[in-house]
């Protein structure tokens, strides 16, 4: 039985564009008709309600990578997470001056919004980092350069609207998955009774926590081998035909 949706943003919802295909957003309007339907993203929270608002989503949404859960009723300009695991603050501030010092572009999220700079760092509560906009090559190198830290959980992740990388902080034992069992309580389902959707590393976890799994066709291997159903590209609308040929189905037999 499906009870609920969770799904990716970038590279599943939207496209290098960034927009959401008037086809995409149909699918998902039928399927919100049905059960909860939640995005689940790396991106900060502003981003998270902005989407949802736009498909009509008044389920909780997960940003930062599972480090916050939020509701899509607020102002976008105006956003607390109802619940978040924030980072350990002087690990947060060490990856930070790290990143700062090795001139990598990053954005650090807190409670309260984001910032892009080490001023007021001290001030801040940080839930995520993510280190922007780098060739694989150096994404590796920052992974490696952090990844014998213990309270740290790290991901690579590919950003399709640039073609560059990206690497995401967050506490250890904070992912996608971890959000969505938080989720899964606040809502009232059985993780093993959602679906999910997505297509890049920081994924991978989602969609082995989740009951049923989608992959969008152009993500790596390691996702499409976990997937139930393996959907065309972004570009191709594959969402869409992932929620009409597999999961609305399901649901209607039911």
């Amino acid at each position: 039985m499906i009870r609920a949706a969770v799904l990716d943003l970038d590279g599943t919802i939207i496209g290098r564009d960034e927009k959401v295909s008037a086809r995409v957003a149909a699918a998902v309007g039928r399927l919100r008709a049905l059960i909860p339907v939640s995005i689940a993203t790396g991106r900060e929270a502003n981003h998270a309600v902005d989407y949802a608002q736009q498909l009509g989503l008044t389920a909780p949404q997960i940003c930062d990578g599972g480090a916050a859960i939020l509701n899509p009723g607020t102002n976008p300009s105006n956003i607390k997470p109802v619940w978040s695991a924030p980072l350990e603050p002087q690990l947060a501030r060490k990856i930070i001056h790290s990143l700062h010092g090795n001139g990598t572009e990053f954005i650090a999220t807190h409670p309260q919004g984001s910032i892009e700079t080490i001023d007021g760092l001290s001030e801040i509560n940080v839930i995520r980092v993510s280190a922007l906009d780098m060739d694989e090559e150096s994404a590796d190198q920052v992974v490696v350069r952090f990844q014998t830290e213990p309270e740290l959980h790290l991901v690579k992740v590919y950003l399709p609207y640039n073609d560059l990388w990206a690497v995401d902080f967050t506490k250890i034992g904070v992912d996608k998955a971890a959000g969505t069992r938080k989720l899964a309580q606040m809502i009232g389902v059985e993780v093993g009774d959602m679906v999910a959707a997505g297509d890049s590393y920081n994924d991978l976890p989602l969609l082995t926590a989740c009951g049923l799994a989608i992959a969008m066709g152009d993500a790596p291997q390691e996702l499409r081998a976990v997937a139930d159903y393996v959907a065309p590209s972004a570009e191709e609308d594959g969402l869409a035909v992932a929620i009409e040929e597999f999961i609305l189905p399901r649901l209607i037999a039911s």
